[in-house]
């Protein structure tokens, strides 16, 4: 068993006596001693290990760890607010058994019950925020006054630099081996999920384009975020939205096969050009499928994310059907944050222009209901789109939502 496993196996045994008995009795020192020794052993490993407990999924350190998916105790730590786990030095036998203390505290506090916070340890725990700027640790201390609502407000102050960062090497050993990093694709995405309720409320953070040669990254990032929060819009469970986000993080992966001065060419692409970005839908198709034969859904939404639903866009297709639902959530929020983003042939499109030039397109290139409930959405939560930075701490307001539509040197090419 890996020791990350073993440890929390061991954890869950120590918090499972420490309910059963009291403080005195013998089991309950025996399990938390087995704790501290299976913590120990992972440290011999792992100096600062961390682990998020989101819903009944867990993640050590960016690895979700699927044999522990639907881990009972993952969703009892998540409700009573212990949604991260930090070990940040060597810990001693009366440490782990305070902390053991401490989460116990949270864990069967009545409803309304006021907590005493933490002790100050080797181990913090808390909810989970957002990568703060300045590189710290997203963590705040349970019953303390910065909870996730205080660290956010009305001005953001997050970046998403380590997402940003995670993709553009996971493009880059797509691009290197023909494999999908999935955990990193995972990881990702429950990290902007965070972000999409980081104050609370939905919110849409949509990263800024730093340099065209970035577009792939941060437009990956950005259809993620709206995938998710028009998914979570139209109803779906929160496993279901964090798959379609999924899909949303990986619909342009084929762009790895298409070369750089094609991305970036300011001018209208020759018919050679036009036909290898074409490609792109069926590549990444094929990258999706061979790393993971079950995501038969993100492949679908990669090959089928250009395609009208009357037929229309690319790759053409021998005998007319539908697409995939989940294209034809994908499809709209990849052509909005296309349009609102400079692109070496044109400047962004305001928000509202977007909005317009999809509602428009409704019913031929892009479905009537995902349309509706897309633009509903996005007038519903104008003021919560705020434009982030990926290495600045500022955040507003989404400047293209009132910024007048720059001059376009050749008609929209979303991509």
């Amino acid at each position: 068993m890996n020791p990350e496993i073993a440890f929390l196996h061991a954890f869950a045994q120590a918090l499972a006596a420490s309910a059963l008995y009291s403080p005195t009795h013998p089991a309950r020192r025996r399990a938390i001693d087995a704790a501290f020794e299976r913590l120990r052993i992972l440290q011999a490993e792992d100096a600062q290990p961390c682990f998020s407990f989101l819903g009944r999924d867990v993640i050590y350190n960016r690895m979700l760890l699927r044999d522990l998916r639907d881990w009972e105790w993952s969703a009892k730590c998540a409700a009573a607010g212990v949604q991260r786990i930090e070990v940040l030095r060597d810990v001693t036998a009366d440490e782990m058994a305070a902390f053991i203390d401490d989460v116990m505290a949270r864990l069967f506090a009545p409803p309304g019950a006021e907590v005493p916070p933490p002790r100050q340890t080797a181990i913090r725990f808390g909810a989970v925020g957002v990568q703060p700027a300045g590189g710290e640790r997203p963590l705040m201390p349970y019953g303390s006054q910065s909870l996730v609502g205080d660290l956010l407000s009305s001005t953001i102050q997050f970046t998403l630099t380590e997402e940003a960062d995670t993709v553009r090497w996971m493009h880059g050993e797509v691009a290197r081996t023909g494999t999908v990093p999935l955990v990193e694709a995972e990881a990702v995405v429950r990290s902007l999920s965070v972000a999409l309720h980081a104050d609370g409320r939905l919110m849409i953070p949509l990263l800024r384009l730093k340099s065209f040669d970035q577009y792939t990254t941060t437009h990956s990032l950005n259809v993620s975020i709206l995938v998710m929060a028009l998914a979570e819009s139209l109803g779906h469970v929160p496993r279901d939205v964090r798959t379609l986000g999924t899909a949303g993080l990986l619909h342009d992966l084929g762009k790895v096969r298409v070369p750089p001065d094609i991305l970036t060419k300011p001018g209208a692409l020759s018919p050679e050009e036009r036909e290898l970005l074409e490609r792109h839908p069926a590549d990444g198709a094929r990258l999706i499928l061979n790393s993971d034969r079950a995501l038969t859904l993100q492949a679908a939404v990669a090959h089928e994310h250009h395609i009208w639903i009357d037929g229309g866009g690319y790759p053409r297709r021998r005998f007319s059907r539908d697409c995939h639902y989940a294209s034809t959530v994908v499809h709209v929020c990849d052509v909005f944050d296309a349009l609102r983003t400079d692109r070496p042939y044109r400047g962004a499109w305001s928000s509202s222009r977007a909005l317009e030039y999809i509602e428009r397109r409704s019913g031929k290139e892009f479905d009537p209901e995902v349309t509706e409930a897309f633009a509903s959405m996005m007038r519903r939560h104008e003021r919560d789109v705020v434009g982030v930075d990926e290495r600045s701490a500022l955040g507003t307001h989404d400047p293209s939502a009132v910024a007048p539509p720059a001059g376009a040197a050749r008609q929209p090419q979303p991509a």
